[in-house]
């Protein structure tokens, strides 16, 4: 489709959409951690409350607003594309959004709160920054190259997928009234993640210089 087609610039459609996902996943951060984790959540177990009181709706509200992000997330690569920026569009990055839409679906289907927020809590923190910096690089597309803290974001992502492997494992050692088959799920995902993002970290920043000839 865009073969014979010159690359479209997007900046303004880009700042515009940067800047909704930054403020989306602000309040999705704010509705989980105000509307459970400073309450009640426990971190060692945390059960779905599948009643209809007004915090358990609010939590799963907040559930399938993330899915429905996530959907809209797919617009990145569509934007890639547009851009003629097709090295970005990787296997890493094709995996990832289409396995956070099919968690996320599953999550509001059949889980919607409980053990499994920890997940969107952590990736939606990391979504501030993460659009806050494609935000600032829209914007200044000129203070690309100075902004050092890129890199860390990888780490936070990495950090992200640790961090999830470690809480879901909790499953097994105790008792919860919390479905198991999510450790399989989830624990396998997220290794795959990990292992995904260190090579591109490595091979992005780890990269040694060339020799000179």
């Amino acid at each position: 489709m865009m073969a014979d087609r010159p690359p479209m610039g997007l900046r303004n459609v880009l700042i515009a959409y940067n800047a909704f996902q930054v403020i989306i996943s602000a309040w999705l951060f704010y509705e989980c951690v105000d509307g459970a984790w400073l309450r009640d959540y426990d971190l060692r177990c945390q059960p779905v409350d599948y009643s209809d009181n007004p915090k358990a709706i609010r939590v799963a509200r907040g559930v399938y607003y993330y899915f429905l992000v996530k959907i809209i997330e797919l617009l990145d690569t569509v934007f890639f594309i547009l851009r003629k920026k097709f090295n970005q569009v990787t296997f890493l990055h094709v995996y990832h959004h289409t396995g956070m839409v099919m968690l996320a679906w599953g999550g509001t289907k059949f889980l919607p709160g409980g053990h499994g927020t920890f997940m969107g809590v952590l990736n939606t923190f990391v979504h501030i920054v993460m659009y806050a910096y494609y935000l600032i690089t829209n914007i200044w597309p000129e203070k690309k190259k100075n902004i050092w803290w890129k890199k860390y974001i990888t780490q936070m992502q990495m950090v992200q997928f640790a961090l999830i492997t470690g809480h879901s494992l909790q499953l097994l050692f105790r008792e919860c009234q919390y479905p198991k088959f999510t450790v399989g799920i989830l624990v396998p995902q997220n290794l795959f993640m990990l292992s995904l993002f260190a090579d591109f970290y490595r091979r992005t920043y780890w990269r040694k210089p060339k020799k000179e000839e």
